[in-house]
């Protein structure tokens, strides 16, 4: 990942070096995922379209893009074109802005008139997204409003049923209101960014009567790459762990030569005060799921009498892995994320020595490491990052720190065995798999943009797919969810199998990779042989394209008891004929439903 594309970045660098920067990024090696975005806007758009493609190329996404013509949003949305319709997006960004609100309430309305032009603007963007999800079925992501600027009735332009600033709020939570209810749905949120960035400043009358921007040019990155961070969310790109430092970076000082008693944090200090903020702030992010873990310089028992300072929000027990030694931190980081049995990519480290983060950017290839800045700055560089950013929260993702907590008490279990299968029993397992249920929909879809390692054929499903296919009758689908004596693993496994006369053709086969080596995979397959015959199915053809990532399933289909009967440029296909006496592979888990696959 190229450091001048985190924030901080410098917006005049990003848009002067443009074309150099894609080239770099095209260049650099990486495996993309190719994702088409349609962008409709109410205002000039193409810089924005142009800015945006690094960020998400940055991200490991190569877009293709569709451009509406000026000011045609919304009748590209409503009537669709040929151009669009061939393009088929994957992905619809509206960008809008309060330009595009036709009609205000004046002075002269009395509340009803009022809230009829409310009720009128709101129902114009409902019917268009209404459209769109019923011609492309994909994620919207839609711009709310920035504040105007101007307010004509002076602080009372928030109060007064009139003021535009009053209008403004009210239409932005009623789109709130829509994305709480409507899946595939994201709020590009410019109120805040505008107000973040300086709305004086973003707003700029010139940049409009010029050229039709609805922003100011240097805003255009930072536009871009919250943009960005909704749509690598979206499809599972999001970073799951933040690295830490000590030193500096959680506290005042060095606990090693200043002793925990003298170390700046708590109440009694302004700078104090600022490390108990930075420690609450990233004690929320761990709510979210994230996990936390430690890197430090320090002797073991230091960085532990750190974390245990009487004021001191984040404890030993918060972090999964606490490194303190005095290894490079290169290597340790290598070590968390092997630990976690997590790509170093998913990796976020936040360290106050630049030169840390300089030799672990170039020692360990796609971890994050941002210029955080001053202590006080930390929060607001980590936070603008939108490493984290959110878009849907499964239950999965609540409890992700209480699950690989578990995951290291069961890798403590296996040492005390001799015989893997032992070890297998030891832990009760217990599987419930079933077809796609609504109560787990959240976390199908987040799983299957999320996996990569145990990924068949890599193929990336949205929410709204995700439900489409689970009510469509010629197709097979199943999740999969593991518990143990350690707790629960939440959903671990998906697939989906698409019916074609009597033979089935496996599009998705995935599961996380916190449940490797634990049979899941041949219970799932046993479910699934199940399911099929029971579908009157007498053909499985399976198909696996390789990755820079999924090495480590291209025998699966082997071990499943397969036979190969193709090997493209693109990958293999694999069949297997079904019959009553399939022998079972699962020996070690209970099925807990069983009534469900009878």
């Amino acid at each position: 990942m190229l450091k001048e594309l985190d924030y901080p970045f410098d917006a005049e660098y990003i848009l002067k070096k443009a074309k150099s920067i894609r080239r770099q990024l095209l260049s650099d090696g990486n495996l993309k995922t190719h994702k088409k975005i349609a962008v409709f806007g109410g205002s000039t758009t193409h810089d924005i379209i142009r800015i945006l493609e690094l960020f998400l190329l940055n991200q490991g996404i190569e877009p293709e893009f569709y451009e509406s013509e000026y000011g045609r949003y919304w009748e590209d949305a409503v009537f669709g074109s040929e151009r669009i319709d061939e393009f088929q997006p994957d992905v619809i960004y509206i960008h809008t802005s309060n330009r595009n609100i036709k009609e205000w309430p004046a002075l002269s309305d009395n509340d009803e008139v009022a809230a009829d032009k409310l009720d009128m603007q709101y129902a114009h963007f409902e019917k268009m997204w209404a459209a769109i999800a019923d011609k492309w079925n994909c994620p919207i992501i839609q711009n709310n409003f920035e504040l105007p600027f101007y307010r004509i009735l002076g602080n009372q332009d928030g109060v007064n049923n009139y003021g535009k600033t009053s209008f403004i709020n009210r239409l932005n939570e009623k789109f709130a209101e829509y994305a709480r209810n409507n899946d595939n749905f994201y709020i590009n949120d410019i109120h805040y960014q505008s107000a973040a960035y300086g709305l004086d400043a973003w707003s700029a009358p010139f940049y409009w009567h010029m050229y039709k921007y609805s922003l100011c040019l240097p805003a255009v990155p930072w536009l871009a790459h919250n943009i960005a961070n909704i749509i690598k969310s979206i499809y599972g790109k999001n970073k799951k762990s933040l690295v830490l430092d000590l030193d500096n970076t959680l506290w005042g000082g060095e606990v090693g030569e200043d002793g925990p008693e003298n170390l700046e944090l708590g109440p009694e200090t302004s700078m104090g005060q600022v490390y108990m903020e930075i420690q609450s702030y990233i004690k929320e992010l761990k709510t979210l799921g994230v996990m936390l873990n430690v890197d430090s310089k320090n002797d073991e028992e230091n960085a532990l009498a750190g974390l245990q300072h009487p004021d001191g929000i984040l404890k030993p027990e918060d972090f999964l892995v606490i490194k303190a030694n005095w290894e490079s931190k290169s290597k340790n980081i290598m070590e968390i994320a092997t630990q976690l049995n997590i790509l170093p990519d998913s990796l976020v480290f936040a360290d106050d020595n630049p030169a840390e983060r300089e030799i672990v950017r170039a020692q360990v290839i796609g971890v994050s490491a941002p210029e955080i800045g001053a202590p006080e700055d930390y929060i607001r560089n980590l936070d603008h990052g939108g490493y984290f950013e959110v878009t849907n929260i499964s239950n999965d993702d609540l409890k992700r720190n209480d699950m690989y907590k578990a995951d290291m008490r069961r890798q403590e279990q296996q040492s005390t065995f001799a015989d893997y299968r032992d070890y297998l029993l030891s832990l009760g397992m217990k599987a419930e798999i079933a077809p796609f249920s609504s109560r787990y929909m959240s976390r199908i879809a987040q799983l299957t943009n999320k996996s990569n390692q145990f990924n068949l054929t890599t193929k990336r499903f949205t929410q709204g797919e995700i439900e489409k296919i689970s009510a469509d009758e010629d197709y097979i689908t199943l999740y999969g969810r593991l518990e143990d004596r350690f707790g629960d693993n939440g959903v671990v496994s998906v697939v989906i199998g698409r019916i074609e006369d009597k033979m089935l053709h496996i599009e998705l086969w995935l599961m996380s990779c916190r449940v490797l080596k634990r049979d899941m995979e041949y219970a799932m397959m046993d479910a699934l042989v199940k399911v099929s015959l029971r579908y009157g199915i007498n053909t499985v053809y399976g198909y696996y394209y390789p990755t820079a990532k999924n090495k480590m399933v291209q025998d699966f289909y082997l071990l499943q008891g397969f036979e190969k009967v193709k090997e493209e440029e693109i990958g293999t296909v694999w069949k297997l004929e079904l019959s009553e006496q399939y022998e079972h592979k699962n020996h070690v888990i209970e099925i807990i439903n069983t009534e469900v696959l009878k």
